[in-house]
């Protein structure tokens, strides 16, 4: 009887405590309900320029509290970490390092071969390449000398160098021999070699010059002046003696009196050389006998790739013409470089050929006289040494225009 009045009274108290609560709920929300809503928001004034703002520390660093940041503090306040971490690995970091440059194209190589041992009239090739003048064009030159100076065009004509030099006659006749040789550049603007005879000069003894020995090292020679000193009739008699090739050694040719003058000898040279020796010498100038002005020295490119290189030679003769305008600004400069950097040039026959040189001398290499080279094909046809003329675009050209 008694459990069941403990479970009656005790649903009872459970219903009132039930029914306090949904009460007490009740009230509090009719309560929020009332209030106003301005009463719940709070009114903030507007921001006016004369405002305070504070900012916290943590979001604003000024440049003097950064350059004031003490290094040693804040080692000291990551020892513990550090400590804490040291047996961890450690984490990558990103590479701080700048990119490394960008390489600069790749320089071409060039061949060039002398047209005979290294002399001043060379200077503009020597100059260019201890100036840095083909380097700042991409280019690396190297300069040889041949063992024989005949095989230089042999040599470019079969591609085994990429230029070579000569004297624009040669290239007349080595074009109309099927050579593919073409001129890019002139180094000396005026003829550097003449007849020279040993003795004492005869003045209107033509009789005399017929009567003469000669010699010659090249087609030049050969093929131009000796014609122009030995009649026809001269070399039609039964004791004439034959022009002999002298293999590039003209000065033992008259020591040794093997030839009693050089057809084609470089003046500049030759006479002071013999002159040490007591060998009296004196010249006879190309326009003395008719033949048209002409390039002394001239740079040479192989014809079937000079439109394929054409980049390469117009960079190469800009790199002549600084050294050139350098020389002719600084000559005693570039005569103590010439001497300095090849010391067989230091000697008292080249340094007196030096200024003669600098007067000869082409300052803009690449430039072409057409009518100097379409009036000497015109020369040789007259002398019938070739049967017909060729245009001056297969003898020569300006890199530049190509």
């Amino acid at each position: 009887m008694l459990p069941c009045r403990l479970r009656y009274w005790r649903s009872i108290f459970f219903s009132f405590i039930v029914t306090l609560l949904m009460f007490n709920s009740t009230s509090y929300a009719n309560e929020e309900g009332d209030e106003s809503p301005q009463d719940s928001i709070q009114v903030t004034a507007p921001l006016t320029l004369e405002s305070e703002v504070i900012v916290p520390d943590t979001l604003w660093r000024t440049a003097d509290s950064e350059d004031g940041i003490d290094e040693d503090s804040i080692g000291e306040e990551h020892v513990g970490e550090e400590n804490a971490n040291k047996e961890d690995a450690e984490a990558p970091t990103m590479a701080l390092t700048p990119a490394p440059p960008l390489e600069p194209p790749p320089s071409k190589n060039i061949t060039l071969m002398l047209d005979w041992y290294l002399s001043p009239q060379h200077a503009a090739l020597i100059i260019a390449q201890q100036r840095g003048y083909y380097a700042a064009q991409g280019l690396v030159v190297d300069i040889q000398s041949p063992a024989d100076p005949s095989i230089a065009i042999k040599l470019l004509s079969a591609g085994e160098v990429d230029l070579a030099l000569t004297r624009q006659p040669l290239l007349h006749l080595h074009a109309h021999d099927g050579a593919p040789i073409t001129r890019i550049a002139t180094l000396i603007e005026t003829s550097l070699t003449a007849v020279i005879i040993a003795g004492e000069e005869q003045v209107g003894n033509d009789k005399a010059l017929a009567e003469l020995h000669y010699g010659y090292t090249t087609r030049e020679g050969l093929e131009l002046s000796i014609p122009r000193l030995l009649p026809r009739s001269v070399r039609q008699m039964d004791d004439f003696l034959p022009p002999e090739n002298l293999n590039f050694d003209p000065a033992r040719a008259l020591r040794e009196k093997q030839a009693d003058a050089i057809a084609d000898g470089f003046f500049h040279y030759l006479p002071p050389q013999l002159a040490t020796e007591g060998i009296t010498t004196h010249l006879i100038r190309f326009e003395a006998l008719d033949i048209p002005r002409l390039d002394g020295l001239i740079v040479l490119a192989n014809s079937d790739s000079l439109t394929r290189r054409a980049d390469t030679w117009s960079r190469f003769t800009l790199a002549l013409e600084e050294a050139s305008h350098w020389i002719i600004d600084h000559p005693d400069a570039a005569w103590a470089l010439l001497i300095a950097t090849h010391p067989v040039l230091d000697n008292d026959i080249n340094a007196a050929a030096w200024e003669d040189i600098l007067r000869r001398m082409a300052l803009s290499p690449a430039a072409l006289d057409s009518r100097r080279y379409s009036a000497f094909e015109a020369y040789l046809q007259k002398r019938g040494i070739i049967d017909n003329t060729l245009p001056v675009s297969r003898l020569a050209v300006d890199p530049h225009a190509l």
